[in-house]
C-alpha cells in the first residue's frame, strides 16, 4: 500500500514544480498539500474506503483548484499593470492536472460504489461543468449500471439535446429509457416536452429567417378580448402595408400560414403518438392525464381543442370513482377566475357555479366521504374572508350564498354519514370564522355527543370554544363554569390514553394550574391514565408535564413528591426517569449534595428496567465524572461493560 501511494505521489512532481515555478504556491504550502495528499491516498488505499473518505478528497482538491485559479488570475493582473499588456499567462501542466485528478477520484469512487446513483450524478454534473470531453464515456457507463433509473434517461437525452445539439441521439436514448422504463411518469413527460421543444426551435429558426412567424407557445388571451379584437377588426391598421381581400384572406401571408399550421400539425401527431403509448403503458396514472392536460394548453397546436376534449374524455372514463379527478376538474374550472391574490371579490360567479356543479356531479357518481371532504376544502379555501374584512365590512352577498351553501353541504355530509374528523373541524371552525360563538358551542356539543365522541381534535376545538363562551364577559370564570369544563375534560380525559391527548392534557393543566382543588384531581386521573396505559418511552410525557408545573408553582420539594408518586407506579416510563434525573442533575450541579444522592437512587431505579440503554448507562457514567469521583465513575463504567450484550455501544464511554 506505501509503495502504491508513493508512486502515486511522485507523479504530481510536475505539477507542483510547475505550481511552485509560476508563484501560485510557496514551497511550505506545496509541502503541506503533499501532506494532505499523501493522508487521503492512504485513507483510499485501505481495504474498506469510505464514501465518505472520496467526498472529502473531492472536495480538497476543488477547493485547492479554486484557490489557483484565483491566485492566477490576480498575477495576471499585476503582470499586465507592470507591462501595460493584458497578456494571458499561457497554460501549463498545473492547469489541466488538477480536474484530471478529481475526474480520477470521481472514477475510482463510482467503480467502488457503482449502486450509489448520488455519487454518479454528482461525477456527471462535475464533467459537464468543466467540460473535459469524458463525459459520454460516462454517462454510457451509468446507463450501463443503472438502465432502471428514469433520471439517468434524461439526463442524458437532455445532454445530447441542449450541449451537443443531437436531436436524433437525444430521441434515440428517450425511446430506449421509455422501452426499459416504460411506467415512469416523468420520462413520458419530458420526451413530450423534448419534442415539442425542439419544434418550437425549428419556428423560432424559420421566424428569425424572416420566412415565418409566430410560436408554438399558446398566447393567453381572455375569450371577450378575443371576441372584441374580431368583433373591432376595422379599427386596427396594418402596420407592414398587407391589404386583405374581399374575403378577408392575405395573399402574401398564405404560404407563411401554410408553414404555421404544418408546425402545427407535426406538433399534434407528435402529441397523439406519445399520449397513446403513455396512456397505454400508465393506465391508472391520474397525474400523467393532469400533466399531459397542462402541456396542453400550454402549446399552441392545430385542432388543440379536439385534443383537451379527448383527454378530458378519457380522464372521465378512467377516473370516474376517483375523487381527485372530480376536485381537479372543479378546480379547473376556477382556473381563470380567480386573481393572483385569490380573494373572494375576484371569483366569477358563473365559474364558481360550473365548479359547485362538478362537486355535486361528484357526489351522484362518488358519494363518499373524501368528495365531501374536498368539497367543503374547496368552499372553504374560495369564500374564506380577510380577518381585516369579517371586523370592518360586510361580507358580499355572493359570498354570503356560498357560505350557506357550505353549510347546506355540511348538513348534507352529516346526513349521509360522510362525516369524518376534519370536515367536523372544519365545520366548527366555520361558525367561529364567522363570529358564530354560539353556534359553534352547540355544533361542537353535538358532534362531540355522537360518532366522533373519541375525537381528540374534536375535543379540543369545544373545550377551547367553551372556555371562549365562559371568558366572553368576565377574566374569571364563575365556580359553575369551572366545574363544568372540568367534567367535559373528565368525560375525554378517561377515555383516551395520555399519549393520545397530548394536547388536551396541556391545556387542562394549564387552565386548572391556579385552582389547587381541580388541578389535584387531575393529576388522580393521571394517576390512572399511567397506572393503566404506562409513561411514554420517548417523545411526550404527562407526569414530566406536571411535574414542571408543579416546580413553578409549589417548588422542588412538592416536585420530588410528586414524581415519587409517579415512580411507584409500574411503568412509569423511560422519559419521566430522564426529566426527573435532569432536574436532580442540574441542581446538584449548583452544590445541592442531597439532589447527587436523589440522581444516583433514580438512575439504579431507572436501570433496573433499562439495564440495556446506553444513554442511561451514558449519562450516569457522565455525571459521575463531573459531580462524583473517579472511583464511582470507575464502577460505573465496569458495570456498563459487563451489562451491556453489545460491547460496540460503549465507544463513546472512555475507558478509565
Amino acid at each position: 500500500m506505501a509503495d502504491v501511494v508513493q508512486y502515486r505521489l511522485e507523479r504530481m512532481v510536475d505539477e507542483l514544480d510547475d505550481l511552485e515555478r509560476r508563484g501560485l504556491f510557496t514551497r511550505h504550502e506545496i509541502s503541506e498539500i503533499v501532506k494532505q495528499r499523501r493522508k487521503f491516498e492512504y485513507r483510499l488505499k485501505r481495504p474498506s474506503p469510505l464514501k465518505q473518505d472520496y467526498l472529502a478528497y473531492i472536495e480538497y482538491e476543488s477547493q485547492l483548484d479554486a484557490l489557483r485559479r484565483l491566485r492566477k488570475k490576480s498575477i495576471g493582473r499585476d503582470e499586465g499593470r507592470e507591462r501595460r499588456v493584458s497578456k494571458k499567462m499561457k497554460k501549463s501542466v498545473s492547469d489541466f492536472s488538477g480536474v484530471a485528478r478529481i475526474l480520477e477520484i470521481y472514477r475510482l469512487a463510482v467503480m467502488r460504489f457503482k449502486g450509489d446513483i448520488e455519487l454518479w450524478f454528482k461525477y456527471m454534473e462535475f464533467c459537464r461543468q468543466r467540460k473535459n470531453g469524458r463525459m459520454k464515456k460516462v454517462l454510457a457507463q451509468v446507463i450501463r449500471f443503472h438502465p432502471k433509473v428514469p433520471g439517468v434517461w434524461i439526463y442524458a437525452a437532455a445532454w445530447e439535446f441542449d450541449h451537443n445539439l443531437n436531436v436524433t441521439a437525444a430521441r434515440a436514448l428517450m425511446q430506449n429509457g421509455l422501452r426499459v422504463c416504460p411506467t415512469s411518469e416523468e420520462l413520458w413527460v419530458e420526451y413530450l416536452r423534448m419534442e415539442l421543444t425542439y419544434l418550437n426551435k425549428l419556428k423560432a429558426r424559420k421566424v428569425a429567417l424572416g420566412e415565418d412567424k409566430g410560436t408554438l407557445v399558446r398566447d393567453h388571451i381572455d375569450a371577450d378580448e378575443k371576441q372584441w379584437i374580431n368583433e373591432n377588426k376595422d379599427l386596427f391598421m396594418p402596420l407592414d402595408g398587407e391589404v386583405e381581400n374581399s374575403d378577408g384572406s392575405q395573399p402574401e401571408n398564405m404560404e407563411s400560414q401554410k408553414s404555421v399550421d404544418l408546425f402545427r400539425e407535426q406538433g399534434l401527431r407528435v402529441l397523439q403518438t406519445i399520449y397513446s403509448g403513455a396512456v397505454e403503458a400508465l393506465p391508472s396514472s391520474f397525474n400523467l392525464r393532469q400533466r399531459f392536460f397542462e402541456i396542453v394548453e400550454a402549446t399552441n397546436l392545430a385542432q388543440s381543442d379536439d385534443m383537451h376534449e379527448k383527454i378530458l374524455s378519457d380522464m372521465q372514463r378512467d377516473f370516474l370513482v376517483d375523487p381527485k379527478y372530480w376536485d381537479w376538474l372543479a378546480r379547473l374550472k376556477m382556473t381563470d377566475s380567480v386573481s393572483k391574490d385569490g380573494t373572494s371579490e375576484d371569483i366569477m360567479p358563473s365559474q364558481m357555479q360550473k365548479a359547485i356543479q362538478v362537486y355535486e356531479d361528484a357526489l351522484k357518481n362518488v358519494p363518499s366521504s373524501m368528495i365531501f371532504d374536498l368539497y367543503t376544502k374547496f368552499l372553504m379555501d374560495m369564500i374564506a374572508p380577510k380577518k381585516e374584512e369579517t371586523r370592518d365590512s360586510e361580507l358580499p352577498s355572493h359570498v354570503e350564498h356560498y357560505i350557506s351553501h357550505l353549510l347546506t353541504v355540511y348538513e348534507k355530509a352529516e346526513a349521509m354519514g360522510c362525516f369524518t374528523e376534519d370536515i367536523a373541524h372544519r365545520y366548527v371552525t366555520l361558525y367561529l370564522q364567522l363570529g358564530k360563538l354560539d353556534e359553534a358551542r352547540k355544533l361542537a356539543a353535538k358532534l362531540c355527543s355522537g360518532k366522533l365522541s373519541d375525537s381528540v381534535q374534536l375535543w379540543l376545538l369545544r373545550i377551547s370554544v367553551e372556555i371562549r363562551c365562559v371568558t366572553r364577559n368576565s377574566f374569571s370564570p364563575s365556580k359553575a363554569d369551572m366545574l363544568s369544563i372540568f367534567e367535559l375534560l373528565k368525560c375525554i380525559l378517561t377515555k383516551v390514553s395520555a399519549l393520545e391527548s397530548e394536547s388536551l392534557w396541556l391545556m387542562a393543566l394549564k387552565f386548572f394550574m391556579n385552582q389547587k382543588h381541580y388541578f389535584d384531581k387531575l393529576v388522580e386521573i393521571a394517576l390512572i391514565s399511567v397506572a393503566k396505559d404506562g409513561g411514554g418511552e420517548s417523545g411526550f410525557s404527562l407526569p414530566s408535564a406536571i411535574i414542571n408545573l408543579v416546580i413553578q408553582k409549589d417548588g422542588i420539594q412538592q416536585a420530588r413528591e410528586m414524581y415519587k408518586r409517579f415512580l411507584a407506579l409500574p411503568r412509569p416510563g423511560l422519559v419521566l426517569y430522564q426529566n426527573c434525573i435532569e432536574l436532580e442533575n442540574n441542581l446538584a450541579s449548583v452544590g445541592d449534595k442531597d439532589s447527587l444522592v436523589n440522581a444516583r437512587k433514580l438512575f439504579e431505579s431507572a436501570l433496573a428496567t433499562y439495564d440495556q440503554n446506553t444513554s442511561l448507562w451514558r449519562d450516569y457514567y457522565s455525571m459521575e465524572t463531573k459531580l462524583g469521583t473517579s472511583e464511582t465513575a470507575t464502577a460505573v463504567y465496569w458495570r456498563a461493560r459487563k451489562t451491556l450484550k453489545d460491547s460496540t455501544a460503549l465507544t463513546a464511554l472512555p475507558d478509565s
